[in-house]
C-alpha cells in the first residue's frame, strides 16, 4: 500500500526527548516500511525516518506554541494539498483538530484512518459524531472507546513501542521515578507525596514548557520540592531509560482518564511495575499485582510501594512485548489498513478490530 502518515507538527519523529504520539508515529512508519509498504512520513523539521519524509514546517514549533491552532491547521493543509493526486492508497491522520476535518473533505478517495489520541469531552463528542460519516476513527484503548459509543470505529490498535529500545534492568536502586507533564491530571504533586510517606527518593522527569505548565509548577509543585527529590527537565531517550531501568517502581498517580499512557508501557519495557490510579487505560496497560498496582488514593498508592518487590522484571518485560509492542502495533494497523483499502471496514458498519498478539 501506498500509505501517507501525518504526525502532529509539534516534535521531530522520533522525538528527542518528550514526545508520545511522535514515538509513536515514528515506529509506526518504519515498521510499515520494513513490510514493504511505500510510506511518506508528513512531520516536523529534524523528522528522521526510512519512509519518505515531508515537512510543511522547517523547524518544529516553540514548545510554548504547543496546541496553536493556527499551526495545527498550517501542517495539516499543507500535507492534506500535497495528498490530493491519487498518489495514496490510505491517508493515516494523528494530527489535532484540523487534520480529520481536511481529511473527511476527501469523501474516502484516498480513505483516511484518523487515531484518536485525546480525551472525550462535550466539544469532541459533537465534532466527531460530525465526521466519523466520512473518516475511519481507531481508539487506542478500551477504556477510549467505551467513553463515547456513540461514533462507528474502524478498530482498536493499543500504541507499541520498539522494545530493544529500553534496556531490561533487573538489579534496583531504591528511588522511584516519576514522568510527565506539570499539570494536575499528571498528579507531580501527588507524586512527590506518596514518595516522602514512604520514604524514598523520586527523580521526576518533567515537561513544564507552556505557560500553564511552568504556573503550576512555580505555584503548586516547587514548594513541595526537598532534597530527596531530583527533577529532570529536556532529557534524553538514554537518560529517560537509565531512570526507568534503575528504579523501582513508576510512580504515575494519574488524576484524569488518559486514553492510553505510554511512559507505563516504557517502564514496564525496562522490567520496572508501575503504581499508579485506577482511571483511563491505567486498568489495560497495568495488570494487578503483576506488573504493578492501582490505587486510588496517597495511602493507597503509598502502601503499595512497599510491594513493588513482589513483582516480577521478567512479568513486566513479557506483557510489553506481548501486547505494546511494535511489531504488534504495526501488524495491527496494516490489517486495519487492508480492510479499510478493500471495502471491509466502511465507515457505516464497523466491526470490533480484533488485537493480534
Amino acid at each position: 500500500m501506498r500509505i501517507a502518515e501525518i504526525a502532529p507538527p509539534w516534535y521531530p519523529v522520533p522525538p528527542p526527548g518528550y514526545g508520545g504520539v511522535e514515538l509513536v508515529v515514528a515506529r509506526l512508519a518504519d515498521g510499515l516500511m520494513q513490510l514493504g509498504h511505500d510510506v511518506t512520513l508528513f512531520a516536523s523539521g529534524g523528522s528522521r525516518s526510512t519512509a519518505q519524509v515531508v515537512s510543511p514546517m522547517l523547524d518544529p514549533p516553540d514548545p510554548a506554541l504547543v496546541g496553536n491552532e493556527w499551526l495545527d491547521a498550517l501542517h495539516a493543509v499543507s500535507a492534506y494539498l500535497a495528498i490530493q493526486d491519487d498518489s495514496f492508497d490510505l491517508v493515516h491522520d494523528h494530527s489535532g483538530i484540523a487534520g480529520p476535518a481536511l481529511g473527511s473533505l476527501l469523501r474516502g478517495h484516498p480513505p483516511v484512518v484518523h487515531t484518536l489520541h485525546g480525551p472525550w469531552n462535550t466539544l469532541a463528542r459533537s465534532y466527531y459524531s460530525v465526521l466519523a460519516a466520512h473518516i475511519h476513527l481507531v481508539a487506542i484503548s478500551e477504556t477510549q472507546r467505551k467513553a463515547n459509543p456513540d461514533v462507528p470505529y474502524a478498530g482498536l490498535v493499543h500504541n507499541g513501542i520498539d522494545v530493544d529500545a529500553y534496556p531490561f534492568v533487573v538489579p534496583k536502586d531504591d528511588f522511584l521515578v516519576y514522568i510527565g507533564r506539570s499539570n494536575p491530571d499528571k498528579g507531580p504533586a501527588f507524586a512527590i507525596e506518596v514518595a516522602r510517606r514512604a520514604r524514598r527518593p523520586l527523580a521526576m522527569v518533567v515537561k513544564k514548557s507552556e505557560p500553564f505548565e511552568r504556573a503550576y509548577w512555580d505555584e503548586i509543585v516547587a514548594p513541595m520540592l526537598h532534597d530527596e527529590v531530583e527533577v529532570y527537565e529536556g532529557v534524553s531517550h538514554e537518560c529517560k531509560v537509565d531512570l526507568l531501568g534503575r528504579a523501582q517502581a513508576m510512580l504515575f498517580p494519574i488524576q484524569w482518564p488518559e486514553p492510553f499512557g505510554l511512559v507505563m508501557i516504557e517502564a514496564m519495557a525496562c522490567g520496572t511495575p508501575v503504581v499508579t490510579c485506577p482511571v483511563g487505560a491505567a486498568v489495560e496497560v497495568v495488570e494487578e499485582g503483576v506488573t504493578g498496582f492501582l490505587r486510588e488514593t496517597v495511602d493507597g498508592l503509598t502502601e503499595a510501594i512497599g510491594a513493588v518487590a513482589t513483582c516480577s522484571p521478567y512479568a513486566c518485560r513479557a506483557r510489553v512485548e506481548a501486547r505494546f509492542s511494535a511489531s504488534v502495533m504495526v501488524a495491527n494497523y496494516e490489517h486495519l489498513f487492508a480492510d479499510v483499502v478493500g471495502g471491509a471496514a466502511a465507515v457505516e458498519s464497523v466491526s470490533e478490530f480484533p488485537l493480534r498478539r
